[in-house]
């Protein structure tokens, strides 16, 4: 098309040599000086050298995105970031996450959600930090996806926006799905099937927000399994058991019980390991092993106290149960005990109630240790 228009100007100021036609000129001026394209960049030059981007953070960018073909319009949408209070820190992590920002628009996709943000009460700082967490936030639609969303888990979490921008800082990518179809469809089946209150299930929306954007189809399944792993719905493990089960493949399920009998467990002290303590099973095959290796090693307990009391294969090795299990041998090996605590009356207790019960009245033989 260009082409063409130059061809006609050219014929035109031919037919009329002595007096040229200013409309040509100007017309000619405007296609190849006011327009003329600017020149791609190379995206890692470009964030290092005009907007100080770490080469590292460059470079990952580059990975995925080699040019800037619009600099003057990617200067545009940087330069909005940073003025919605976006630092350096917050601004790599964004472009990290989400190059195709780079060379999206700002007006028509980045705007309107800040727009809806700001509409919707959202502090500049909680946007920062929960578009920081997930910016793919701000490739959403504000009318399918994020303004329903939004009012989905303003309505399960209450009128106060703090609250939902809480969980939103934890998990951002929960704007990225779309909750009307699948968060409160669910929280509608677990309330009616497991008799479960709303405050219960706000509880559990703050704790494992994930599960909550699985197909609702998913989440009946799910409580199939569990039901016939025999926990009653009633019970406080029900719902844990239905997050254990969701966070781990069939695959994942036949490995840990692998890892189980690998430990002498039966299949009745695995599976009443699952009622007990269904989170147990959320931990990697390692975890599981070393820690019931470390438990059994002590001689403070068998598999059989580790089936009565699994919870302790949930604690930290280093933490908690380390820690503790030296502070034991040592007032044991010294006689300083009438009667011998046990792991699952020890383990569970605070760091400051373990330090007044079993470290400050033996200062002297342990306080160093502690």
């Amino acid at each position: 098309m260009t082409i063409y228009i130059c061809k006609n100007l050219v014929s035109l100021s031919l037919k009329n040599s002595s007096h040229l036609n200013k409309t040509a000129i100007s017309l000619f001026s405007l296609l190849f000086f006011s327009s003329s394209p600017e020149t791609p960049i190379a995206v890692a030059d470009y964030l290092i050298d005009r907007h100080k981007f770490s080469p590292e953070s460059a470079s990952k960018v580059s990975s995925v995105v080699k040019y800037v073909k619009r600099p003057e319009e990617t200067d545009s949408i940087l330069s909005f970031l940073k003025e919605s209070g976006f630092a350096e820190t917050h601004l790599e992590r964004v472009i990290k996450n989400a190059p195709q920002l780079l060379s999206t628009n700002l007006e028509c996709t980045i705007k309107p959600k800040f727009k809806l943000f700001r509409d919707l009460g959202f502090s500049s700082s909680d946007v920062v930090e929960f578009v920081s967490s997930n910016p793919r936030i701000l490739t959403s639609s504000v009318d399918n996806r994020l303004g329903p969303s939004i009012l989905a888990l303003k309505s399960v979490l209450g009128s106060n926006m703090d609250d939902v921008s809480r969980i939103l800082k934890r998990y951002g990518r929960l704007l990225t799905h779309d909750l009307a179809k699948t968060m409160m469809p669910n929280i509608e089946f677990i309330m009616k099937s497991c008799s479960m209150s709303s405050t219960q299930i706000t509880r559990y929306v703050y704790k494992w927000p994930r599960l909550f954007t699985y197909k609702p189809t998913q989440i009946r399944e799910y409580v199939k399994w569990v039901d016939e792993m025999g926990i009653d719905r009633k019970s406080k493990m029900f719902f844990k058991a239905i997050r254990a089960i969701s966070s781990m493949s069939i695959e994942n399920w036949e490995l840990k019980l692998e890892v189980f009998k690998s430990l002498r467990f039966s299949e009745d002290d695995i599976l009443s390991v699952f009622r007990r303590a269904p989170l147990v099973f959320t931990l990697s095959q390692r975890k599981i092993k070393a820690k019931t290796q470390l438990l059994l090693s002590t001689g403070k307990c068998d598999i059989s106290y580790v089936v009565n009391h699994p919870f302790l294969l949930t604690l930290s090795v280093e933490n908690r149960l380390k820690p503790r299990l030296r502070v034991l041998e040592v007032l044991e090996s010294r006689n300083l005990f009438l009667k011998k605590p046990s792991l699952a009356t020890v383990c569970p207790l605070t760091d400051k109630k373990f330090f007044e019960k079993y470290v400050l009245p033996y200062s002297d033989e342990v306080g160093e240790l502690f």
